[in-house]
């Protein structure tokens, strides 16, 4: 749309809708049911609409509805892991109890994450929740390299997972879900020859994969927040090749790319901002640009687009507000990058 203001109401209206009835089009996304209300739930946050529209207590007690719990203690180191699934349908049993591979019925480190994060942004307390299953069992999806794979019954592994896992342990106050040394060093291989990360060791470095690993390191303690403005002598990162990758995402048009020679997405304007925020690095940012390209993707009905011109979804929608948070959009809560959601739900107030 042509307009140059934040349709804030717009976005309200946009989420709101979301919140009572998806599209049908979101119908290959059941499985990822809590990932989606994570999206609107935390929007409707930055939006500062979630106390009007939003049944709190309904919203946790769904929530934990999802979680698995082991039968008896013993069963926590069976190898499986027991977070939360990502949506009812992914909670019934499978039809061949002699393939386990192929059930859907098994919980997975993102939704884990979406889950606390949905608690803590309705203000449920998260230490009345059983979180001794999770991190114990949690530490069985961790690989000899430091990597974590998503599910117990095996899958790729790469920076994604690492954060989900330091994202759970850093809400709940306990790290002994994972082993940060061994996490540690998987992230570090992960950083390129040109300074950005790859998802996994050897690969292209991407904008997603960067955050994961920048954001991982900071919420273990090993990079310092705004490390560029302390003069640190030192980081077990190489801050400026870094910065320099990072600086140079933001393409001629005012948006970020996730990886050199790609077009402008939406969601990079929080990826990368994110990790120039936490580098002390987003003075850097050329803002009015990026407010500008943000504008082209900002949809007549609410939401935004992953490029300009094209419907808005959820996912670009939730971004697009992250990024406007962060442009520091009057009438947007300001936004603790480092778990994507608002300062005050992640402080718990």
């Amino acid at each position: 749309m042509d307009s140059e203001l934040f349709e804030r109401d717009r976005h309200v209206t946009f989420l709101q809708m979301m919140y009572q009835l998806l599209p049908s089009p979101y119908q290959s996304q059941e499985i990822n049911r809590l990932t989606l209300a994570y999206f609107v739930i935390s929007g409707l946050d930055l939006l500062n609409a979630l106390d009007r529209l939003v049944d709190k207590d309904a919203v946790a007690t769904w929530v934990l509805s999802l979680q698995a719990h082991p039968r008896s203690t013993a069963e926590l180191n069976n190898g499986q892991f027991y977070g939360f699934h990502g949506s009812r349908a992914a909670q019934f049993p499978p039809e061949d109890n002699d393939n386990e591979a192929l059930s859907p019925s098994v919980s997975n480190l993102a939704s884990t994450y979406c889950a606390l994060a949905l608690l803590k942004i309705v203000g449920y307390n998260l230490s009345s929740i059983d979180s001794e299953s999770i991190l114990t069992s949690m530490r069985n999806l961790q690989q000899p390299d430091g990597s974590f794979m998503p599910i117990h019954t095996g899958a790729e592994t790469d920076l994604r997972f690492i954060y989900c896992a330091a994202a759970i342990c850093h809400m709940l106050g306990n790290w002994t879900g994972m082993d940060k040394e061994k996490a540690k060093e998987y992230i570090l291989k992960c950083q390129s020859y040109d300074g950005g990360f790859g998802l996994v060791p050897g690969s292209e470095s991407h904008g997603g994969a960067t955050y994961c690993g920048v954001t991982s390191l900071r919420l273990m303690g090993f990079i310092e927040d705004e490390i560029l403005s302390k003069n640190a002598p030192s980081s077990v990162i190489d801050v400026p090749l870094l910065l320099d990758w990072c600086v140079q995402r933001q393409a001629a048009d005012g948006g970020f790319q996730g990886r050199p020679n790609k077009p402008s997405d939406t969601c990079y304007a929080f990826w990368i901002a994110s990790v120039l925020k936490i580098l002390g690095g987003h003075k850097f940012i050329d803002k009015k640009a990026l407010h500008g390209f943000l504008q082209t993707c900002q949809s007549e009905y609410g939401g935004f687009s992953k490029f300009p011109g094209e419907l808005p979804d959820l996912y670009h929608s939730y971004y697009g507000l992250t990024a406007f948070s962060l442009l520091e959009e009057p009438g947007l809560n300001p936004l603790c990058v480092e778990l994507g959601m608002t300062a005050i739900a992640a402080m718990g107030i």
